[in-house]
């Protein structure tokens, strides 16, 4: 093997090394999106909403104002629940609990949600990149033909 051999195995093993990274990430971004989801649906239980029970802030604003000219906001997750009403809740990657109003529990898991899901998207074009990198390379030849991969990384979602 020659020096230009050397170099093109090493930089092909540092996108794979990128790769794997990336994958890991999302994996915990998963972890953490799942018990996001899991701590917002126990709010909305013990709201007793769903994310469509509670009608949209127009819906209110039309029947409010049919019966008084002030206008009640309601919030989706907190419905007609005290949004006073204190809640534990721990903080991600430490072991602090802190008892918070209920409309600031959710809040702020709505808010970490909406982060995770921005990273894990960020996290899956870098995969599609650093796959389409690596097949161009010739990492995954014997495996997948570089047309494949090509097709596959130009796919987009439409959400």
């Amino acid at each position: 093997m020659d020096a230009e051999q050397i170099q093109a195995l090493i930089e092909l093993e540092t996108e794979a090394e990128h790769l794997l990274l990336a994958r890991n990430q999302m994996v915990e971004i998963d972890k953490l999106r799942n018990g996001n989801r899991e701590a917002l649906t126990a709010l909305r239980r013990r709201a007793k909403t769903t994310k469509s029970s509670v009608s949209s802030p127009f819906e209110t604003l039309m029947r409010e104002m049919e019966r008084s000219s002030l206008v009640k906001e309601v919030c989706s997750t907190c419905g007609n629940h005290d949004p006073e009403e204190k809640t534990w809740i721990s903080f991600p990657g430490s072991d602090l609990f802190v008892k918070v109003p209920f409309h600031a529990a959710h809040s702020v898991l709505e808010k970490e949600q909406e982060k995770l899901d921005y990273e894990m998207k960020i996290l899956q074009s870098q995969v599609k990149e650093k796959s389409f990198v690596i097949s161009e390379k010739g990492g995954l030849a014997d495996k997948v033909s570089p047309g494949i991969v090509r097709s596959m990384v130009a796919l987009s979602d439409k959400s």
